[in-house]
């Protein structure tokens, strides 16, 4: 148990709150600001830093990862200065992937040779759309020809280069969908995520679905269409569906989320952010204080982290369930017992395999195809109370 997270490793997640402006659709922590201190965000974060460390002494870490918000709006001197100081904390692996999640816009653009210089070897663009008419609906403010530009500009400065579509979206047609995803896998990246639009409670798009409004958004049935025809178009180009929404080209998986859904162990700084840490041998759900003026505040007392959770056995194996039937590779059923000290239910395993929900891999149970579209009510059935 004390060494579980070695299974999957340990990253470090740096939440940057500010974007340029609110996305109708997104529940993430980000917050529009016209003026930022960035000297003052800089001495937080590497204090933060600091902090965390000196609970995860001597481990090897794998992944550093910029989320927001809109990362990319960061001055390539704060992102150096996190960097240089992660790597001065922990020691780190030969191959550490440090990511940084970008919009196409211009600004951000003309900052990637900064970010490469400062130590970022891989980019995750949110594109979302590939025609304006959809991009203004999601309230995104680039442009189309913006997003094929920054991915050019991308693929100028980085190896590895990632990013999201969102299909689903109101009016679209299945034929749509299948166009533009063919059209995105022309652009020459290795990686993307494709998610299907969803009405998070919390976000102005929920207040309108309320309302009465989104119209055209897809049924149950076109849904799955979408999700069935993206799987056939990036499997036919050599893109393997390694989790629900993401696909990628042998060894181009994201290693940062793969520590997140192989349960392995992550610190979390910035506001709002989230971690997972194993300390003396128990694994603590950790969260941030989410308003970025109070966040910053705190750094100086050491308190940014609301009451840290500690995890039991039975919830440490939940968390490990709704992770790995995520993955394509699934999940070990003896890792599975390892952290709960229970089996998975054989009933009700072999319930779900016999309706082809389920199925045995290389001794993993992995989810199928049918499985996926059902995901949510398959751990339903799965976890325990």
């Amino acid at each position: 148990m004390a060494d579980d997270w070695r299974n999957a490793g340990f990253g470090l997640y740096v939440h940057w709150p500010f974007c340029q402006a609110k996305c109708p659709y997104c529940d993430f922590n980000s917050h529009v600001a016209r003026e930022i201190d960035h000297n003052a965000w800089v001495r937080a974060y590497t204090t933060e830093l600091t902090r965390v460390a000196s609970e995860t002494q001597n481990r090897v870490l794998n992944t550093i990862y910029f989320g927001g918000g809109t990362p990319s709006l960061m001055d390539p001197d704060t992102t150096a200065a996190i960097i240089d100081t992660a790597k001065s904390l922990w020691p780190v692996a030969n191959d550490l992937e440090v990511t940084l999640e970008a919009n196409p816009g211009s600004v951000e653009a003309g900052r990637f040779s900064g970010f490469h210089d400062a130590g970022v070897n891989r980019v995750s663009l949110g594109v979302q759309a590939l025609n304006d008419t959809d991009l203004r609906r999601l309230g995104r403010i680039h442009t189309a020809q913006e997003a094929r530009t920054a991915l050019d500009v991308a693929h100028n400065y980085f190896d590895r280069v990632s990013f999201d579509l969102i299909y689903g979206r109101q009016d679209q047609t299945l034929d749509e969908w299948e166009t533009e995803l063919k059209q995105s896998l022309t652009l020459s990246s290795d990686h993307i995520s494709l998610y299907q639009l969803t009405i998070e409670d919390g976000t102005a798009f929920a207040d309108r679905f309320a309302r009465g409004g989104l119209s055209g958004l897809p049924s149950e049935d076109l849904g799955a269409d979408m999700y069935q025809t993206t799987l056939n178009i990036c499997a036919n180009h050599g893109l393997a569906a390694y989790e629900v929404s993401n696909f990628a080209k042998p060894g181009a998986e994201s290693r940062h989320n793969l520590i997140y859904w192989r349960y392995g162990d992550y610190v979390g700084i910035g506001p709002g952010s989230h971690g997972r840490v194993t300390i003396n041998t128990n694994r603590f759900a950790t969260e941030c204080i989410s308003a970025p003026d109070k966040w910053l505040s705190a750094v100086n007392t050491g308190l940014t982290e609301l009451p840290r959770q500690k995890l039991s056995p039975h919830e440490q194996a939940n968390e490990f369930l709704m992770m790995g039937l995520r993955l394509s590779e699934g999940l070990d059923p003896a890792r599975y017992l390892a952290l709960g000290g229970q089996e998975l239910d054989h009933d009700k395993v072999k319930y779900l395999c016999d309706l082809g929900m389920l199925a045995f891999q290389n001794n993993n149970i992995c989810a199928t195809t049918q499985g996926r579209l059902v995901l949510n009510a398959v751990i339903r059935e799965l976890l325990t109370g």
